[in-house]
């Protein structure tokens, strides 16, 4: 029996596959080590997957966002050790996940669009190049967070219609003095900052915010995928709500740059699923 999770800036999703079958899924809150303790992270598991609290597995597979130097592993390890009765626990980058789930065991480009986003070329078993995502205020292009700074930016500079702007602030009961606070003053700005995507995605026929998915979209290929060498051969995959339930602006983006799309998935879970079934005890 193992376990699978796949960690996000806002959700964490665990499954047991049990003789080759996987169960029911069970959702925690993100977690990320840079922004945690293994305490916290401990305690977190403890209040939100209690019905799990103590099994033991043959392996646990850990994929999460910050899960990217040795000490920030440790910090998930060490919680995750104390919470389920395994001593066998690999953890890698949530990117790794989304490869591994995307491309299976075959070369491609394998993109995250989610809270945040992320890339890499994937050689058919590691990671191979990585342009850094560098987070939402230097980079992550196309992810929610970015798409909701955008948004809100041109809301309180009233770079969009009257019409959008009241919708927006009648929709949220909110001030622009809240939304300076929340940004600048709070903790998980990137989270708060990522909801407003729905707005955009409920309100899509209004042209101006065509405009801000199709440009965060297009920097998203230019700044990050371009940048792969590989990726005129190919395939281009994504996995993200982003990408997702925008997929029209992201195909015909890469129809527009010459590029081959790939699977373009809502959460990589169920291809993981198969990846480790497939490769049950042949890799790490």
């Amino acid at each position: 029996m193992i376990l699978v999770a796949d960690s996000g800036s806002t959700k964490t999703e665990w499954k047991i596959i049990r003789n080759g079958n996987p169960e029911k899924s069970l959702f925690s809150a993100g977690i990320n080590p840079y922004f945690l303790t293994t305490d916290e992270i401990y305690d977190l598991l403890k209040k939100e997957i209690p019905e799990i609290s103590g099994k033991s597995f043959d392996k646990i597979y850990f994929y999460g966002t910050g899960c990217n130097t040795e000490a920030k592993n440790s910090v998930v390890s060490e919680a995750i050790g104390s919470f389920f009765s395994s001593g066998d626990i690999f953890i890698g980058t949530d990117l790794l996940g989304a490869a591994r789930s995307l491309c299976q065991n075959d070369p491609g480009i394998a993109c995250i669009m989610g809270t945040g986003s992320n890339s890499c070329y994937y050689n058919g078993t590691i990671i191979a190049a990585n342009v850094s995502p560098l987070g939402y205020i230097l980079g992550d292009e196309g992810g929610a967070a970015v798409l909701g700074r955008k948004l809100v930016s041109a809301v309180l500079k009233k770079q969009v219609s009257q019409d959008v702007i009241d919708l927006f602030f009648n929709d949220y009961r909110i001030t622009p003095a809240d939304i300076l606070e929340k940004v600048y003053m709070k903790p998980f700005p990137n989270r708060f900052l990522g909801q407003f995507a729905r707005f955009i995605s409920a309100n899509i026929h209004v042209s101006e915010l065509q405009e801000i998915v199709t440009s965060s979209f297009d920097e998203f290929i230019v700044r990050n995928i371009l940048q792969y060498p590989e990726a005129s051969a190919l395939p281009v995959h994504f996995t993200g709500s982003i990408s997702f339930h925008f997929r029209s602006f992201l195909e015909e983006l890469l129809k527009h740059h010459s590029l081959k799309q790939g699977k373009i998935t809502l959460s990589p879970m169920d291809e993981l699923i198969k990846y480790h079934i497939t490769n049950l005890d042949t890799k790490k």
